[in-house]
């Protein structure tokens, strides 16, 4: 690991200034740039501490809206009971992530800005080749074993999945990230790889995370995440899927729903064509299984990974008919 410099931020002013600094990263609860560090990807010249920040960890629920705070910790936002009553999907997402050791630790903000666990990206000793590391370089994963990789969402220059929970539930239901005097809706906040895949987040240097709001809803309240993986413990997603439902006053009729997918693209997928499908429609189990397909249109697969292009609608179909009663 690198040495580096050490600077405890005392105001968000502050730490804008410092993380607007070449070389400058922001520590919050570290699981992720302490990780990225040990592995060499991460060298960072000075460290900006802003796990003291005041007034950047509340948990606000109303009517409209859930507000969390950059620095609320993934355990306690999972277990509050407004989150778990008014957005399940997201309480389950943060809950099925990661240990309970990292939850306790890991902050809201810093668990959107996560990178990729591509095998190829997190060893440069071993793979030089990665246009996230080094841009032009190449992708060494296109070569490689491509088990976990992506098939949506991918280029020529990376097909890296992105690897977290909270942002699909996140991508599902609208939420916004607030970088200070900019907000940015979550699903425009990650990136499509294209030609830049360095370039993950719309995010500008010299801006921190300070909140996440997301907007209430019925299909909000009416939600679930299912996330399928090779274990059921500390384990990343090969599908996953936040699903959230309204009904008509029929009971079976799709006013609203969304849904989101993790584990198979190369951001949050949001599954519009999947919604489009169903509002408006009975809910039932074929029509269901039918539309899924849809989410899976322009999908690429490198081999290892052919199976999420079957796992993926089997996830959705089984959230969806679970959101409806009907399985």
């Amino acid at each position: 690991m690198k040495n580096f410099s050490y600077l405890r931020a005392h105001s968000a002013d502050e730490a804008r200034r410092a993380a607007a600094l070449a070389g400058n990263m922001v520590l919050a609860g570290g699981t992720t740039l302490l990780d990225l560090a040990k592995c060499g990807i991460a060298e960072p010249d000075t460290v900006v501490d802003i796990t003291h920040l005041a007034g950047l960890d509340g948990i606000e629920v109303d009517e409209t809206q859930a507000s969390i705070g950059a620095l609320a910790r993934m355990s306690a936002v999972a277990d509050h009971p407004a989150v778990q009553k008014g957005f399940p999907a997201v309480a389950e997402s943060l809950a099925l992530a990661a240990s309970a050791q990292i939850r306790n630790m890991a902050t809201i903000g810093g668990n959107l800005l996560q990178r990729t666990r591509c095998s190829y990206f997190r060893d440069a000793a071993v793979f030089p080749a990665c246009n996230k590391r080094h841009p032009g370089s190449g992708c060494s994963a296109l070569g490689g074993v491509t088990r976990n990789h992506a098939v949506l969402g991918t280029s020529d220059a990376c097909i890296a999945g992105y690897p977290g929970d909270l942002a699909v539930a996140l991508v599902a239901f609208d939420a916004i990230v607030h970088l200070g005097e900019r907000q940015v809706a979550v699903d425009d906040f990650f990136r499509l790889p294209g030609n830049t895949p360095d370039r993950e987040h719309a995010f500008e240097r010299g801006e921190i995370i300070t909140a996440v709001t997301i907007p209430a809803s019925a299909a909000a309240r009416r939600s679930t995440y299912i996330k399928v993986r090779d274990r059921q413990s500390y384990e990343f997603a090969a599908a996953s899927a936040a699903v959230g439902l309204e009904l008509e006053a029929d009971g079976t009729t799709v006013r609203d729903i969304r849904i989101a997918l993790g584990g198979v693209a190369t951001k949050p997928w949001r599954a519009r064509t999947v919604e489009a499908a169903l509002i408006g429609k009975v809910l039932e189990p074929e029509l269901v299984r039918k539309a899924s397909l849809l989410v899976m249109e322009g999908a690429i697969d490198h081999g290892a990974n052919h199976y999420k292009i079957d796992l993926a609608p089997r996830v959705i179909t089984r959230a969806v008919l679970k959101m409806g009663g009907l399985a």
